[in-house]
């Protein structure tokens, strides 16, 4: 009897060894961060997703990365090349538009290798708890000083932070 149990503990010990450790099909990154940024200053928005080296990434290796575009239409795609030094990548979208608070987007990234075959993966959703309405349509500062824009702060004094009309409400 006590062999028995020995052995189901040693059994059962194992197994949940196993379920710890990873996966050869998943690939040589995990999913470390995903977040919209908002930058008043500039007046933009844009998805920045970032990935964690959990294994080797082959020399010649590049993200392409798919994001929802918000405005409606095709997914905004960027192609960035992955040095194989890099224990974290950063991916960020181009700036966007009509961003919405708590509504998910989806977001696709595959890691291929110069081959272009694929090595990995990753789709997750991305939401923001801010609208973009939150930001001006135009940015605040302009040129190598944060000069004030003028066509926001007016010379009379008053500011125009804008609308973007073309986003449903």
């Amino acid at each position: 009897m006590k062999i028995r149990t020995i052995v189901l503990s040693t059994t059962i010990a194992a197994l949940a060894l196993a379920s710890c450790q990873r996966k050869d099909d998943e690939g040589p990154t995990q999913l470390s961060g995903r977040l919209f940024v908002f930058n008043y200053r500039v007046a933009s928005a844009s998805y920045m997703v970032t990935l964690k080296k959990i294994a080797p990434i082959p020399e010649g290796t590049t993200a392409v990365a798919e994001f929802e575009n918000p405005a409606g239409g095709d997914p905004l795609v960027i192609r960035e090349k992955i040095y194989s030094f890099w224990d974290k990548i950063t991916l960020e979208s181009p700036d966007l538009r009509c961003v919405r608070k708590d509504r998910p987007y989806s977001v696709s990234i595959k890691l291929v290798d110069a081959s272009n075959k694929t090595i990995q993966t990753i789709k997750t959703e991305v939401k923001s708890d801010l609208d973009q309405t939150v930001l001006p349509t135009k940015p605040l500062v302009v040129g190598p000083v944060y000069t004030a824009n003028p066509e926001v702060f007016k010379g009379d004094g008053s500011t125009d932070y804008g609308h973007d009309a073309a986003c449903p409400a």
